[in-house]
């Protein structure tokens, strides 16, 4: 019942999406409603001309000729009707999986980062594009076959009926017996498809993640297992795969013995009719050819159903992905203007799953221009700090500032391009180092050189293949973590904000270019406030504030000659990196 009601909530839904084009769902109904009109009328017409024939040396040729004129001209007329009929199909179809698609995308832009947090990528992917595609599949087939088919049915009844209802009735009595069997099997389906999608998106899941890291893969000798649990999902798709097309594949051949009977039934009352001269030979051939074109309908839909049962499923993954909760609505939220890096956090709480808490009743307040370094072992809440910061996640008490203003009150666009971020993870989009750098802004080409001279990009990028117009992906193939790190803090001193948020920015670089990169910070931390995470202690010396996080709690506060003196825990994190660095030495 449950699965019932799910599956007629999808229909429903999915019917929204079709409503948007009712004018070219009306032409498409008229166009099938022509071409099945008139492929019934040319069985009329070749009763007719058989009737023409009674004997030899009685044959009224120019009757008969006049008849397959006729035949010819609605032929032609059928060919027109049937080609409008698909261009109208397609351009439902693909405009509906479009629209979806678009819907789909959207909401993963506005998602809470938890959501995606807690999902494959893989299988977000899969939904957006395997699982879209099979509801194009299914809609396309629905709308060409359906529609006409059932106009068909109806069409060939009413003739069937006008020639002689005795012999109609006896196809209007079987026919419960194929809608029975066909409604049996599709109502078994729908499971078995679902089924089938969820794996396909779980090994699609599998496949992205295996190669967006297969340096690690190898690295740790996991090729065999991971072709393993590849092994294991493969198996499973293979299975239910095999069970849905099984089950759904036996509707033809069910359906086309219950329409065997039908044409069988009208082939023996129709000889018996004809013999006993109530109907004409003509007639019984038409008889006997809207039988045909009456069961051959009923094999179709049933395939049409189906389809539209792996369709509704796959739509239903898509549809659960659009109606996903967003993260909570700017739409009353103001413009942040005037920015010079006044930032408070009061009594804030935050925990990513209910009753952990992760940061307990933390207070800060930071002045413009001061730089605020964050250290504290793994797990202290240093990076979490700098999501609630940048509003990625928001806080489950307590408020964040940014000039008195509560950041729930500011728009995301509007704080976030206050901030300038560079993260130990880098990320480049395909395109040119050009365009990498200048993302976000509308910088000249002088520009984008000045900025990759301020970063220390400018020396490698010179000694690419074309330069600043070299084309990379977006793994940046070809370019080391390092260099891939230097783009990203160059793209941050091109954009220039109000406010920096450095979260080990320079981990990837090697030392000598590090000192001179620090420099470059320096400089452009001028004037602006910063904040700093870092684990090498001796990187953020000169911050004028510095945090010492451990379990969410800010442990010490201070400037570095003053946490030393303290002899707490931050001048043992300190020592015990002084003298892990002298030992290497």
């Amino acid at each position: 019942m449950a699965k019932n009601k799910t599956q007629w909530g999808t229909v429903k839904k999915l019917l929204g999406y079709i409503r948007k084009y009712t004018w070219l769902i009306l032409a498409s109904l008229l166009f099938a409603g022509v071409s099945a009109v008139l492929t019934l009328y040319v069985p009329i017409l070749t009763g007719s001309a058989i009737d023409c024939i009674v004997s030899e040396g009685k044959v009224d040729f120019p009757g008969v000729f006049q008849t397959i004129k006729t035949i010819l001209i609605v032929v032609l007329i059928t060919s027109a009707a049937q080609w409008l009929l698909n261009v109208c199909n397609n351009r439902i179809t693909y405009q509906i999986v479009r629209d979806m698609r678009k819907d789909a995308f959207a909401k993963i832009e506005i998602l809470p980062l938890k959501y995606l947090d807690t999902r494959s990528y893989g299988e977000l992917v899969s939904r957006v594009i395997a699982d879209a595609d099979q509801v194009a599949e299914g809609l396309l087939m629905g709308f060409t076959q359906f529609f006409t088919g059932v106009i068909t049915i109806l069409g060939t009844l009413c003739f069937m009926v006008s020639i002689q209802y005795k012999i109609a009735l006896v196809v209007i009595c079987i026919t419960p017996l194929s809608l029975f069997v066909a409604s049996f099997i599709a109502k078994r389906t729908y499971v078995m498809f679902k089924r089938q999608s969820e794996a396909r998106g779980e090994q699609t899941a599998l496949i992205e993640e295996t190669i967006a890291n297969q340096k690690v893969v190898q690295a740790f000798g996991q090729e065999e297992k991971v072709l393993v649990r590849f092994d294991e999902i493969n198996e499973r798709l293979r299975k239910y795969s095999l069970e849905a097309t099984f089950f759904s594949s036996m509707t033809n051949p069910s359906t086309r013995f219950v329409n065997s009977l039908v044409y069988t039934g009208v082939g023996i009352f129709g000889a018996v009719a004809a013999v006993m001269g109530q109907i004409s030979v003509g007639q019984l051939a038409s008889f006997l050819s809207y039988a045909n074109q009456y069961t051959k309908p009923f094999n179709e839909i049933s395939g049409v159903v189906t389809e539209l049962q792996n369709a509704i499923a796959c739509a239903g993954r898509i549809l659960e992905l659009i109606e996903e909760e967003p993260q909570v609505s700017d739409r009353d939220a103001g413009e942040l203007t005037g920015v010079k890096g006044n930032v408070s956090l009061s009594h804030v709480d935050f925990s990513y799953t209910k009753g952990q808490n992760l940061i307990v009743d933390f207070n800060l307040d930071v002045l413009p221009g001061q730089r605020v370094a964050i250290v504290g072992p793994t797990g202290c809440g240093k990076t979490t700090l700098i999501n609630l910061l940048m509003r990625f996640y928001d806080v489950d008490a307590g408020a964040i500032q940014v000039e008195g203003e509560d950041i729930r009150d500011i728009t995301r666009k509007s704080l976030r391009s206050s901030y300038g971020m560079v993260l130990q993870e880098t990320w480049l989009r395909e395109g040119t180092i050009f365009d990498n750098i200048r993302m976000g802004t509308d910088a000249s080409r002088e520009d984008v050189i000045q900025a990759a001279k301020a970063s220390h990009a400018h020396s490698f990028i010179k000694r690419l293949p074309k330069g600043y117009d070299t084309w990379i992906t977006e793994e940046g193939g070809g370019l080391s973590q390092g260099q891939k790190q230097l783009l990203c803090i160059a793209r941050v001193m091109l954009s220039l904000p109000s406010m920096l948020i450095l979260d080990e920015a320079t981990s990837s670089i090697d030392t000598r270019t590090e000192i001179k990169i620090q420099k470059a910070f320096a400089k452009m931390m001028e004037g602006r406030t910063s904040f700093i995470v870092a684990h090498r202690l001796s990187t953020i010396k000169e911050a004028d504030v510095i945090l010492v996080m451990k379990d969410g709690h800010i442990l010490e506060q201070g400037n570095h000659e003053k946490l030393l003196a303290e002899n707490g825990f931050y001048a043992t994190l300190y020592n015990s990196q002084f003298v892990a660095a002298k030992e290497a030495e």
